[in-house]
């Protein structure tokens, strides 16, 4: 029988567009969703948006609208991004529908009737300006446990500590920016300290299903937590999920001018549209389940998942889960969270540095989605940690691996087959050629292992390692040598058949992640590219059709170029002075006439050529950069000695880990550049630069390679 799985995003708030953290959330989900239905799998996708809240209210009012028109106006503008990435939900709906408001006020009452909501009268901050109770994002101040500044009122964004707006130091109205005065309210909570909701949660927690790291941070929040009185427990403190009018949300069923908190009502958002996606028979037309949501969410083999940002672990770890389980529900088989997405070697975005990366405007400059889905998918693994967009490297990467390695297969066969066989393909292969198809077929579990676990980037990693051996085989037999000779067609006709088949197999295994290629290639080679078991050689192939461009230069600079008219930040970097573009050499036209695909540089003087201090180094160490699939660090020597007379090292950081394997460098000697001012990374101190050569178009010439000098050089050494 086929998995009957339920998944989710986190629900984006309405009130403004999506941005690049939200693509890269739902980019991680479609391609687990894709590989789930390759599998047979029947997959109900949903989303929504979260649109109640104070934040939303103040808005609208600032728009001049009512806060149903605000959020459907941001609602109408999801649509291009969703289609432009690939991004497939079944069914996206919104926490004000009324499914909403019947689902959150039932589970309410649910929740009243095992005793664990209780009513306070409490005492909350009140914007005297603005004449409003203030919820706990419009209060900031210092952070009671770490003491990071200008954090918000129900949570700390450094320490992600958990407490009370009242907690907080120094306090002010993020409206007004006045002091908050204190005023009674009465309020409903919902007792997580209750002993019945602290051994589920400890449990439910702590039982294997969540990431480890996950799992181990949730365990500090059972032993310390902070009172409304300021003062210290153990256990789990009792949440608040009530706020006085005014306020845009669900009224409370049995509390006229009282109202659900956004985070009670908004996880219901996950049920509330999938309740709305049964409502109008999506399943029933897809798989034939003519269930009812009720029966659907009842039936044991449904498995729910979500993916969200480590941000909101608290809420969908601790909070929705008791709320599901108390509430008489089923609670989710998993919680996968994934990190935050930096940009340029780790800063934070910023429109004015030109570090922003905007979705629409990525898609306005015609540059491919696929390129985008590739190179988040290459970066992303099943546990909770952040990743790096860098422009450099994503123009490396997509053009070596999805141009050099993958898309080349294709391309460098399909002419032979279409000229010389009217594309039919050979039904023999030779014995080399039917190796690589058995070892490519054989990674079919392994791979699907991978995706499984969201092991994304070791996916791709797996996939274009065999890649490179489809082209090592074309390099073998170099079938545009065997076009030259009529004599040679019986072997041409093999090894490009082989070519085609390899193609075609490697294609399904990207699929997920590259779904509008694997529709053309479904349309190239006529096999069907919608499940993960191959269904047998390629018979015969259309003419081929050009699959992907490649990146240009041009395109990340003006993906990074800042809006017109914004103001550059004080400290930011001059246009041109900018490490974060690509170096000039990549902005270089690619010569085939030239040596290297490049012209040779401008002439310099020897004066300009003795600054460069060159040394032989020896590599004494060498291993992957945690967080980086591009970088090694390199320990080196360059026959330095310290103030004592002892051997000093260096460390460097190459960008060289897509050609070597670090075991494969220790003990050789190399060439660095010696005096090139120090860099900080992200990752630490480079003192240096390692030489390596590589072709100008490293999407058909892809390689890059390391200096080594001949037996008899000594580390220290000068080069001239």
């Amino acid at each position: 029988m086929p998995r009957q799985l339920f998944v989710t995003t986190a629900l984006p708030y309405a009130n403004g567009n999506f941005h690049i953290g939200h693509i890269m959330e739902y980019i991680q989900a479609d391609t687990w969703v894709r590989f789930q239905r390759m599998r047979g799998s029947h997959v109900n996708f949903v989303g929504a948006d979260d649109t109640h809240g104070a934040p939303i209210m103040i808005a609208a009012e600032k728009a001049g609208k009512t806060p149903q028109q605000f959020v459907a106006d941001i609602a109408a503008g999801r649509k291009p991004y969703l289609d432009g990435f690939h991004i497939a939900f079944d069914n996206w709906h919104s926490t004000d529908a009324p499914e909403n408001h019947a689902l959150a006020k039932q589970i309410y009452l649910d929740l009243k009737k095992t005793g664990l909501i209780e009513s306070r009268t409490i005492e909350q901050f009140f914007d005297p300006q603005k004449n409003m109770f203030l919820p706990d994002r419009f209060i900031k101040g210092e952070c009671p446990k770490c003491h990071a500044k200008d954090q918000y009122g129900d949570n700390c964004e450094s320490c992600g500590a958990v407490y009370a707006p009242t907690d907080l130091i120094n306090p002010f109205s993020a409206l007004s920016g006045a002091k908050p005065e204190l005023k009674s309210s009465e309020h409903f909570f919902f007792k997580l300290s209750d002993p019945r909701c602290v051994a589920f949660l400890e449990k439910w927690t702590q039982d294997g299903k969540l990431q480890p790291e996950v799992a181990n941070k949730i365990k500090e929040w059972f032993t310390i937590r902070t009172n409304p009185d300021g003062s210290k427990s153990e256990g789990l403190g009792d949440w608040d999920i009530s706020r006085d009018a005014p306020y845009f949300g669900i009224e409370i069923p049995d509390a006229p001018g009282k109202y659900f908190y956004v985070w009670l009502d908004a996880p219901v958002g996950y049920l509330a549209s999938l309740k709305n996606w049964f409502d109008q028979g999506g399943p029933k037309a897809r798989f034939g389940d003519a269930r009812s949501f009720e029966a659907y969410m009842a039936a044991a083999d449904t498995e729910q998942y979500h993916f969200i940002g480590k941000d909101i672990v608290t809420f969908h770890t601790l909070f929705w889960p008791a709320m599901l389980h108390f509430s008489g529900r089923k609670t989710p088989d998993n919680v996968f969270v994934h990190g935050f997405l930096t940009v340029n070697n780790g800063e934070k975005m910023s429109k004015s540095r030109g570090t922003g990366l905007d979705p629409l405007k990525y898609l306005s400059l015609k540059m491919n989605p696929e390129w985008l889905r590739y190179y988040l998918a290459a970066k992303l693994s099943g546990r909770n940690e952040d990743i790096d967009f860098n422009a450099e490297d994503f123009m490396l990467r997509v053009n070596s691996d999805l141009i050099g390695k993958f898309v080349n297969i294709a391309s460098r066969a399909a002419g032979f087959l279409t000229k010389r066989f009217e594309g039919q393909l050979s039904p023999a292969c030779d014995p080399q050629g039917q190796v690589l198809l058995d070892e490519i077929a054989a990674a079919s579990e392994p791979l699907a292992a991978l995706y499984e676990a969201r092991e994304f980037g070791k996916a791709t990693r797996d996939i274009m390692a065999l890649a490179d051996k489809v082209n090592a085989y074309t390099d073998v037999f170099k079938p545009w040598d065997l076009a030259k000779d009529p004599a040679n067609n019986q072997a041409l006709h093999q090894v490009c058949s082989v070519l085609i088949n390899a193609f075609a197999m490697l294609t399904r295994y990207l699929a997920p992640v590259l779904p509008g290629v694997a529709q053309s290639v479904q349309a190239f080679v006529g096999s069907d590219m919608s499940t993960w078991q191959h269904p047998g050689p390629v018979q015969r192939i259309a003419p081929y059709q050009h699959l992907m461009q490649r990146v240009l230069p041009e395109q990340l600079e003006a993906l990074f170029e800042p809006p017109a008219g914004t103001e550059p930040e004080k400290d930011a970097p001059k246009k041109g002075a900018d490490a974060k573009k690509p170096a000039k050499k990549e902005a270089t036209p690619v010569d085939p006439n030239a040596p290297g695909g490049e012209a040779i540089a401008p002439t310099i003087g020897i004066e300009d050529f003795a600054k460069i201090d060159l040394r032989i180094a020896k590599i004494l160490a060498c291993e992957a950069v945690e967080g980086s699939t591009k970088l090694l660090r390199l320990t080196l020597d360059v026959g330095e000695k310290d103030a004592n007379g002892q051997p000093q090292t260096r460390n460097v950081f190459s960008g060289i880990a897509s050609m070597y394997q670090p075991a494969d460098l220790v003990g050789k000697l190399t060439v660095m550049v010696a005096n090139l001012a120090p860099r900080k990374m992200k990752f630490g101190l480079s003192e240096g630069m390692v030489l390596a050569a590589s072709h100008a178009d490293e999407g058909t010439q892809p390689g890059i390679h390391v200096l080594q000098p001949w037996p008899g050089a000594q580390p220290g050494m000068r080069v001239s």
